[in-house]
């Protein structure tokens, strides 16, 4: 029976921070816009907007309540239409994407409503614009709890790279399930497992630790 080599494992180990950090930068960038948007716009918001909210509100409940294994197959020919395939790291990546960025907008939602109202009213008193008060007030605010959500996003991430693997798209998953699964390798899959968690160990460590340097107060 054929063995993983460690160059192999390397090789794995790259494709899942490649599949981390491209969605997570995407999805980081359209689902904090997203989030600050179903913040302002929500009723009693600084740009208040029934139709924007009620619109956005249920879009992104429905894809948060798709499982990303059947994500993954319900849009396959978007991910051709993209990246010209559906198998490997590259294809990948958009359905990855696509999971995220709601994800993430919910996150930062939360973060953002935890932002005491006091701060908003104090800087609407100050003749601060909207855009003022998103960037200078609201963000600075929740900093904290921001990075906490990116974590917690990140992590979310990792798990579901390690699904990928079941379309090809490589990284640790791929090997767990070609090797681990398929070839009932119980080293292979425990070697999985072990840098999994030291994946996610590490990212909730420095998470931690960054968001206890931005809390305020």
């Amino acid at each position: 029976m054929q063995t993983i080599s460690m160059s192999q494992i390397y090789t794995a180990i790259l494709q899942t921070l490649y599949m981390i950090f491209i969605p997570l930068l995407i999805g980081s960038i359209f689902g904090t816009i997203l989030g600050i948007l179903m913040v302002v716009t929500r009723p009693k918001g600084i740009l208040e907007n029934k139709y924007v909210y009620e619109i956005l509100n249920p879009i992104v409940n429905i894809f948060r309540s798709i499982p990303f294994i059947i994500l993954m197959v319900a849009i396959v020919p978007f991910t051709k239409l993209i990246v010209g395939s559906s198998i490997g790291t590259d294809a990948a990546l958009v359905p990855l994407t696509v999971f995220i960025i709601p994800y993430i907008s919910r996150l930062v939602e939360n973060s953002l409503l935890e932002v005491s109202s006091g701060t908003i009213e104090a800087a609407e008193a100050m003749g601060a614009t909207p855009f003022q008060i998103i960037w200078h007030f609201l963000l600075p605010e929740a900093m904290g709890s921001l990075v906490l959500s990116l974590t917690t996003a990140t992590i979310g991430l990792i798990g579901a790279t390690a699904m990928a693997g079941t379309i090809g798209g490589g990284g640790i998953g791929d090997i767990a399930i070609s090797y681990g699964y398929e070839r009932f390798d119980t080293k292979v899959m425990i070697i999985t497992v072990i840098l999994l968690i030291i994946f996610v160990q590490v990212i909730q460590t420095i998470g931690n630790i960054l968001s206890r340097k931005l809390r305020r107060g």
